[in-house]
């Protein structure tokens, strides 16, 4: 029995793990992790989070824990975090000018186009809003990452290009004093708008509308009472 009982336990020494530790849960691996996609992988588990806990809750630990990697993992991709912030906002602004667009139909009037690029860009802040406060947090990111930088062009290009449409000239990288008066007044309206929105500033107004006006239906009714540029 000794001699029994001796190879029973040198068994359980030696040989395969436990069915309970088999069982034990490992950490969640990004897919795709050994291809080359943990760069995405992280940039989606920073936005879970942002979405989730906000920015404060956003750290380079957090996305590493979100991810399922290693606490370096972050901090080689991005190097800080503001550099996590400022490609999760290069990726938010790339998704913002596809949002801007998506409206606009060939063949509609200037501005018919101008309210579908308008209704885009707070369409994608109620969409997404903790990303879209974070695209204009300028103190939090880096705008000379490239790809930050590329992104944020994109999207000022789409609302300048509009315009110049609107007023039927070509919009230069210089521009002219009434080009940027009418940038100006279509942003600020545009984004006042879904700051107000975003805040809860606009329910006490909605609220004093007839039943069944809603954000939208106001926003279309701003557009309607603007005057040409």
């Amino acid at each position: 029995m000794k001699r029994s009982t001796a190879k029973t336990k040198t068994k359980a020494t030696e040989g395969d793990t436990p069915p309970d530790a088999k069982a034990a849960p490992k950490p969640n691996r990004p897919d795709g992790y050994h291809h080359g996609s943990l760069r995405e992988a992280l940039l989606q588990a920073a936005e879970r989070i942002l979405e989730r806990d906000g920015i404060n809750g956003l750290t380079l630990r957090a996305a590493a824990r979100e991810a399922g990697v290693s606490h370096a993992a972050p901090k080689n991709h991005f190097g800080d975090l503001s550099g996590l912030l400022s490609e999760l906002a290069a990726v938010g602004f790339e998704r913002f000018v596809a949002t801007l667009q998506a409206g606009v139909r060939d063949g509609d009037s200037r501005d018919a186009r101008m309210a579908a690029i308008g209704r885009g860009y707070v369409a994608f802040a109620r969409a997404y809003p903790s990303l879209f406060l974070l695209m204009f947090r300028s103190e939090r990111l880096d705008v000379n990452r490239p790809a930050l930088r590329a992104a944020i062009d994109a999207s000022a290009g789409v609302l300048s290009g509009a315009i110049g449409e609107s007023r039927g000239e070509k919009v230069e990288s210089t521009l002219t004093l009434p080009q940027a008066a009418s940038i100006a007044a279509a942003w600020s309206l545009v984004h006042g708008f879904a700051m107000l929105l975003l805040d809860g500033r606009l329910k006490g107004l909605l609220s004093r509308l007839p039943p069944g006006t809603d954000a939208d239906v106001l926003l279309s009714a701003v557009f309607s009472t603007r005057r040409p540029s």
